[in-house]
């Protein structure tokens, strides 16, 4: 199962960033090419396995974009992209993130009380983006149906897990010197 995506995943360049093993891959960076092969490969596997039943696909910039963009296509369900910018619109809501590698604020527009939506993100390592995502929503009293990520790298969805949010994950990974480890493929 996801054949394009794990072996995307195998032949994925390994950098040195400090003592962190960093894989750059089409789908966490857009390098080297992001085809329509994997991201329709990616977009059928999450229409199995989510609930469709929502008024909106919410992702992150940048590279939930791709993602969410083919989702929304697929589905016929308007997309609302969460924005590292500030737009000043009426019920914007700003939280702050923190990752293993950035800090800053989120900005959510678009999003009003009721909403059911369903929550896309390329890839989760520390969870802090994530947990970001999920107050913003909360705060614009939306209701989260399905929270799901293609890569999970690191404690970020066991940590989402343990808050009490369950995280769909298509691919689970580490990544060492030698490259990228599959340890399991939903």
């Amino acid at each position: 199962m996801l054949p394009i995506l794990t072996q995307s995943l195998l032949d994925a360049p390994i950098v040195l960033r400090g003592d962190y093993h960093y894989f750059i891959h089409p789908i966490t960076d857009g390098v080297p090419e992001l085809t329509p092969a994997l991201l329709s490969e990616i977009a059928d596997r999450i229409i199995e396995l989510v609930d469709t039943d929502v008024d909106k696909i919410v992702t992150i910039e940048a590279m939930g974009i791709p993602i969410g963009t083919v989702l929304s296509m697929k589905t016929g369900i308007p997309l609302v992209i969460i924005r590292k910018r500030q737009y000043n619109l009426p019920n914007e809501i700003a939280v702050h993130q923190h990752t293993g590698y950035s800090k800053g604020e989120l900005y959510v527009n678009g999003i009003s009380k009721g909403d059911r939506v369903l929550v896309v993100d390329d890839v989760i390592s520390t969870g802090g983006t994530m947990k970001a995502v999920v107050q913003a929503l909360e705060l614009a009293g939306a209701l989260i149906c399905d929270i799901i990520t293609v890569i999970e790298r690191g404690e970020g969805v066991s940590d989402l897990h343990a808050a009490g949010h369950d995280v769909k994950t298509l691919v689970s990974v580490d990544v060492d010197a030698e490259g990228v480890v599959i340890k399991s493929v939903r």
